[in-house]
């Protein structure tokens, strides 16, 4: 599917059926556009370009981080990610559909995402909340964080 894909916009471009960046005209995924920035001066945590190679080793370096040494940073975090790049509007597409962030290149390159099992697809509303599902909650209600800082200074 991926290779099919390939050779289908490597096809297009030469024959200039195909210009990438432009709504509608493309066989290209259409990235919607972050909703915050980073910082004032940067507007993601890394350049464009660098994000889109590497995001994934980003954020299971992150995770690594924070399940295995206790460290907990918001630059490669997948909240934060979620929190700049996703609408939090009640009518904001979810994981599952093509229009929602991560799934919009997800799709497109036939990658499963499976991050979102346990973690909210849509923006934290409440500062102090945790998207892991209590036990008789369903996915994607925030629930409190635990006093995890406490168990890991003991």
């Amino acid at each position: 599917m991926i290779k099919h894909s390939l050779i289908l916009l490597v096809t297009g471009l030469l024959l200039g059926v195909v210009t990438p960046g432009h709504a509608g005209d493309s066989l290209l995924p259409e990235i919607p556009t972050a909703q915050a920035r980073y910082s004032d001066t940067q507007g993601c945590v890394e350049p464009t370009a660098e994000m889109r190679r590497n995001h994934m080793k980003y954020i299971l370096h992150q995770r690594d981080e924070t399940m295995h040494r206790g460290v907990r940073s918001k630059q490669h975090s997948l909240v934060e990610c979620i929190n700049c790049h996703v609408s939090d509007a009640p009518d904001a597409p979810r994981v599952s559909s093509e229009q929602h962030f991560c799934n919009s290149c997800h799709s497109y390159a036939a990658v499963s995402i499976d991050c979102f099992q346990c973690h909210a697809d849509r923006p934290e509303k409440t500062a102090g909340t945790h998207a892991m599902p209590a036990v008789g909650q369903s996915r994607g209600e925030n629930v409190p964080v635990l006093a995890i800082e406490e168990t890991i200074h003991e």
